[in-house]
């Protein structure tokens, strides 16, 4: 049986339509708001002052880092582009293979390694 998926983006400040995610950092913390058009604009106007006078440390060019409600929200990938695991699988196979794996939070390059050479 074949599935349609969509993704409906909300606006995190008053539940109306959202055209589109916005990411932005403060203080080392990454943060993603889904909003609409006007509050994405309000956004990026109420940061304008201090990015005005930011020095840029990193990060994509201002081209697309829009996500648009149509094209539904990308998979999260890792910085390498590394292939999609199931995390459960990995920290299975890590404990049956000696290695020390927390139950959450990030598993180590390491054990990454291990696992995509074991398989």
């Amino acid at each position: 049986m074949a599935q349609k998926v969509q993704v409906l983006l909300v606006d995190d400040i008053d539940a109306s339509e959202a055209s589109e995610t916005v990411t932005f950092s403060l203080d080392g913390v990454n943060y993603e708001i889904d909003l609409s058009d006007e509050h994405a604009a309000a956004l990026r106007d109420a940061f304008a002052p201090w990015v005005g006078h930011a020095r840029k440390v990193g990060g994509r060019s201002g081209a697309n880092r829009r996500t648009s409600a149509a094209a539904g929200r990308p998979a999260a990938k890792s910085a390498s582009d590394a292939p999609e695991r199931d995390t459960g699988e990995v920290r299975t196979w890590a404990r049956e293979n000696g290695y020390t794996v927390s139950d959450r939070g990030r598993i180590s390059a390491e054990i990454l390694q291990a696992y995509d050479a074991a398989h």
